[in-house]
């Protein structure tokens, strides 16, 4: 998990070791790919209760490795979570910060968050979507896919906060639409980026 050194890896190694003795009950229903992303949240978190706060729609793991694995776009919500994002083959992109998207966010009084997957669904983005803080950004998402305006393969919906968040997120599981979320307003770019980083892996897995 993001070692590089010997005493790096007994780290990671150990910090496994604990991770899988506090979850394994918990997630025993669960593949090995989604284990595995599972396993990298609480890691990255140290919160072993993402255990039973994170829901995967069944086809969710499917689908974002076969998007990743056609090199297909990733866009984020805000900049830090692009930041954690590991090498990817193919773009990975947040809009927040262009002048045209500070431009639509003026003009229909929205956030930039929001503003940045419009920009990118006016742009024919196709591919996955990962959101790790902003709700106004995940209901942005679901709107547009709503009105079919956007093509998402998947969605890493885990925004955190007491405002929006939990209510964003349960709108998420409604739609028809791959995705992982978590349960109430726990979330951020940690969840999402070690969500991301866990499926980049497993696609590299036997392409090596």
């Amino acid at each position: 998990m993001g070692a590089s050194t010997k005493q790096g890896y007994e780290i990671a190694k150990k910090s496994r070791q604990i991770v899988k003795s506090l979850i394994d009950e918990k997630t025993i229903n669960l593949t090995d790919d989604e284990k595995s992303i599972v396993e990298r949240i609480v890691h990255s978190t140290a919160d072993p209760e993402y255990a039973e706060l994170v829901n995967m729609s069944s086809n969710f793991v499917e689908m974002s490795l076969k998007s990743l694995k056609n090199n297909e776009d990733i866009i984020t919500d805000i900049t830090m979570v692009k930041s954690g994002i590991t090498t990817y083959g193919g773009s990975v992109n947040c809009y927040i910060n262009e002048n045209e998207v500070k431009k639509i966010a003026q003009k229909y009084e929205i956030t930039r968050a929001a503003a940045g997957i419009q920009y990118a669904a006016n742009n024919g983005f196709e591919g996955i979507i990962v959101i790790g803080n902003a709700p106004t950004a995940l209901y942005k998402t679901i709107e547009l896919i709503k009105k079919d305006e956007i093509n998402v393969k998947s969605i890493i919906g885990v925004p955190v906060g007491f405002v929006g968040a939990a209510d964003s997120k349960n709108a998420l599981t409604n739609i028809n639409i791959p995705n992982i979320t978590t349960k109430g307003p726990k979330g951020g770019t940690p969840v999402a980026v070690a969500t991301i980083n866990s499926l980049i892996r497993i696609s590299k897995i036997g392409q090596e």
